[in-house]
């Protein structure tokens, strides 16, 4: 299927190419828009808001960020957590259903607690969550939980030291693994999610550590394919290795076991034939799941992003700062999000990255 959709310029939009925005009449929308179903114009119905709080991160992965040379966002930059409340409500009264908190490193900026207190009341949320590097967990995560934090995603791509200082440029693994453990204690997190990016020659000899973890911890892991946000543009698709090759590596020795799972979900689900766990595939490469996709994301320069690959952008930041209304800011929200993309388009010929590499958009 090919999108036709001509991309137009248009107040408060930035479209680069013509994978941007449909051209529509933003005065008289083709839908009504006071029912509030916020959807596409695909007819996918928006659930799944990630939200970026900081670009910063105590990490420079290779896949994510160059070892020096970003330059960060200036704190007046930064949404306020009170700007994050206010939007997080319209998202939520709209329609979105479940939020999920990001960076960068989102637990390098102070109090997020503070900010969980906040959106945990919020009604209509019915999923609050966290991804983090796990760096920082051993001495938050009691806070989190006690906030309101419902669920956690920690990324660690190998659980090899030597590997893991490779890949972070940190020889912080011990501290994630502290981490992961201290999670355990609060049994309203389970299960815990640990996010590992899949990269050929270099994941492979760990996948069978991995499942192991999985079977005798109470963590699902899942593996990320490797996609083209990277900062320094260095991304190949050789260098993906395909969720079909890790699962073929795991039943070499424990065979596996599809989890139906009737809601939207990136992560095809398996459990261990004898019990003992589950993993996750997101083979958003190999397997794309766009006609399916719920997600929208906000940078934590309030930026709004339709999809991760965007290569537009809509300013919600000055709509905040300016005196909009609530009404007004939803009407513009309402607006980008029937301009989603169809799809990604990495495996279509003259693709282009995302306009901004993965720590600056939001985990």
């Amino acid at each position: 299927m090919t999108d036709n959709r001509d991309a137009i310029s248009i107040d408060g939009l930035i479209p680069l190419t013509p994978q941007g925005p449909a051209q529509i009449d933003v005065a008289n929308p083709p839908i009504d828009w006071s029912d509030g179903v916020l959807q596409d114009s695909f007819g996918r119905a928006i659930k799944n808001l990630r939200v970026s709080i900081t670009d910063r991160c105590n990490f420079r992965c290779h896949y994510c960020m160059p070892e020096e040379g970003l330059v960060w966002l200036k704190r007046e930059e930064l949404l306020s957590y009170e700007e994050i409340e206010r939007l997080v409500k319209i998202f939520v009264n709209i329609g979105v259903e479940e939020v999920r908190l990001t960076g960068g490193e989102p637990l390098v900026r102070r109090d997020v607690p503070a900010l969980i207190e906040k959106l945990a009341p919020i009604k209509g949320i019915k999923s609050l969550s966290l991804t983090t590097n796990g760096f920082s967990l051993k001495s938050l995560c009691g806070d989190l939980v006690a906030a309101g934090l419902q669920r956690i995603n920690v990324s660690m791509d190998t659980p090899v030291r030597e590997k893991f200082a490779h890949i972070t440029r940190r020889d912080a693994l011990p501290e994630v693994l502290a981490g992961l453990e201290e999670c355990e204690k609060y049994p309203s997190l389970a299960p815990i999610k640990v996010n590992a990016v899949a990269m050929r020659d270099f994941s492979e000899e760990d996948v069978l550590a991995f499942a192991e973890l999985a079977r005798r911890k109470p963590y699902v892991v899942r593996w990320i394919e490797f996609m083209p946000l990277d900062a320094e543009g260095k991304w190949d698709r050789e260098d993906v290795l395909t969720g079909a090759e890790i699962r073929a590596l795991i039943e070499t020795k424990y065979p596996l076991v599809p989890i139906s799972d009737s809601r939207i979900a990136t992560a095809q689900r398996f459990a261990f034939a004898d019990g003992a766990g589950e993993v996750g595939f997101i083979n958003a490469v190999s397997e794309p799941f766009c006609e399916t996709c719920d997600r929208i994301r906000l940078t934590a320069d309030g930026q709004f992003r339709t999809c991760l690959f965007s290569r537009w952008e809509t300013d919600l930041r000055s709509p905040l700062r300016d005196g909009s209304s609530d009404e007004e800011i939803e009407h513009t929200i309402r607006s980008a999000v029937w301009r989603k993309e169809m799809k990604h388009y990495i495996n279509d010929p003259g693709f282009q990255p995302a306009s901004r590499s993965m720590s600056q958009i939001g985990g």
